[in-house]
């Protein structure tokens, strides 16, 4: 819909867009998922999915950080638990400096501690571990309110995270998709306007009416004592309950997050390369690490760039500078004592596979396997031929300018290799059943070039 609405704006109010919402969600019912709201205007949307998806409904408390002497322009949000987000162009745009955002952060979160404790009357919040995990909002203007939801709810573990507002722009939802496993948006107009142009009436919630709607919901059953009650029917897979770590990197100056995943019994470690500015919380990469974590293999998802380095382009396609700190990581992983008895492999994607590659060249037989991922392995150049761990080029069938530049690639590699085409797939593998084969390919090829006896198996395609 691109017309700017009218007498004929879609959703009478806040409840009508939630069962219109709900209408749309109704087949994850199956996957027993959380729903969680974001105060005011998202809990009346969350009511109605709860009640339609029988599901218990939880709130997340987030807060726009608005700039100096204009509180309505967003410079970013900061969810309850501390988690920020940040937009760097605004933010420098209004001359917003460190003191400045300290000060913001301070006052926010003192209003966010007091929401919390107002609307939960000391209920303890719904676990989401292992979890799937609905964030409902009433619009997506900016989505940055939103994103600092999604990875707060990241860190608390939830399994997968969906993104559901009845309006939004164009923006917001490319930007929510890059981190949310998926978002669903009824109505993407061409232009916004503000989200309450798309309701008849958009009158404020007030704090009595989320308590009001709070607690009707939570005497249902649809609050967090039922969802402690039966968390236990989705708690992380057995094969990946060993350890979770979060890490952080200090490299060449600047602070690198990771996510180590390591189950019980690993056979090999799979270091993750993003690429294009994206991060460890990609929701393709990270699906594909639970496959991995499920077939045995310890996985260590970390950031090649940092918040401000992955908004410079010149960075994201510096392929020696991604592949030295993901060599340096790759020797902290060698010396890590429950990670350096474990053999070593890469899962690269876009200019991550280019940067995978070369990093493997110069480490020469300390990597077992490289898997690409829609990636650019062109962009390592003569670094190619100096591979010698077996590599797997996985490429969407519709993604043909990368398919090329894959072939291309191919023809340049000694090594053992082979370029697997997903039928039907584009660039992101979004299209249904694509990732899951992208993870099975994955799967298979580690465990044929990575387990301890990949000897024999090089012996094979020599």
């Amino acid at each position: 819909m691109s017309a700017r609405p009218g007498k004929e704006t879609p959703f009478a109010d806040r409840r009508d867009a939630g069962r219109r919402l709900a209408g749309e969600l109704e087949p994850m019912a199956a996957e027993q998922p959380v729903i969680v709201a974001l105060p005011r205007g998202g809990v009346p949307i969350a009511a109605e999915l709860a009640s339609v998806l029988h599901a218990p409904l939880e709130i997340l408390a987030v807060r726009k950080l608005g700039a100096p002497g204009n509180p309505e322009l967003a410079v970013g949000a900061v969810a309850e638990d501390g988690t920020g987000v940040l937009d760097q162009r605004t933010a420098s745009m209004v001359g917003m400096d460190q003191a400045t955002l300290d000060a913001t952060l301070a006052r926010e979160s003192q209003e966010l501690r007091r929401r919390v404790e107002s609307y939960r009357d000391g209920r303890a919040a719904t676990p989401v571990e292992g979890r799937t995990v609905i964030v409902v909002d009433d619009g997506l203007a900016t989505g940055l309110t939103d994103l600092a939801a999604v990875r707060a709810l990241r860190k608390a573990g939830a399994r997968r995270i969906v993104v559901a507002a009845p309006v939004g722009s164009r923006e917001a939802v490319s930007l929510l998709s890059e981190e949310a496993d998926e978002v669903v948006c009824l109505i993407i107009p061409a232009r916004l306007y503000g989200v309450g142009m798309w309701y008849r009436d958009f009158a404020p919630v007030s704090d009595e009416e989320v308590l009001a709607i709070l607690a009707t919901a939570w005497r249902a059953g649809a609050g967090p004592s039922t969802a402690q009650a039966s968390g236990s029917a989705a708690q992380t897979p057995a094969s990946v309950a060993g350890a979770r770590e979060e890490l952080a990197f200090e490299i060449e100056g600047v602070r690198l997050a990771g996510d180590l995943t390591t189950p019980d019994t690993a056979s090999g470690l799979v270091i993750f390369a993003h690429g294009s500015g994206s991060s460890r919380l990609s929701p393709r990469n990270r699906a594909v690490a639970q496959t991995l974590n499920d077939a045995g293999l310890a996985t260590l998802l970390f950031d090649l760039l940092d918040k401000g380095e992955a908004s410079r382009r010149e960075l994201v396609f510096d392929i020696p500078l991604l592949a030295r700190r993901l060599a340096i990581v790759t020797r902290w992983a060698s010396s890590y004592p429950r990670l350096r008895s474990l053999p070593l492999g890469y899962f690269g994607a876009s200019t991550g596979a280019a940067a995978a590659l070369l990093a493997a060249a110069e480490l020469g037989g300390e990597i077992g396997a490289v898997v690409s991922r829609g990636g650019r392995p062109d962009l390592a150049g003569d670094a190619l031929s100096r591979v010698l761990a077996p590599t797997l080029l996985i490429v969407g069938g519709e993604d043909r300018e990368v398919l090329e530049l894959n072939r291309e690639a191919a023809a340049r590699l000694r090594c053992p290799h082979e370029l697997a085409i997903v039928d039907g797939a584009g660039h992101l593998f979004e299209e249904p059943g694509t990732l899951e084969r992208v993870a099975e390919l994955a799967v298979g090829w580690l465990r044929r070039y990575l387990i301890p006896d990949r000897e024999d198996a090089l012996s094979e395609v020599a």
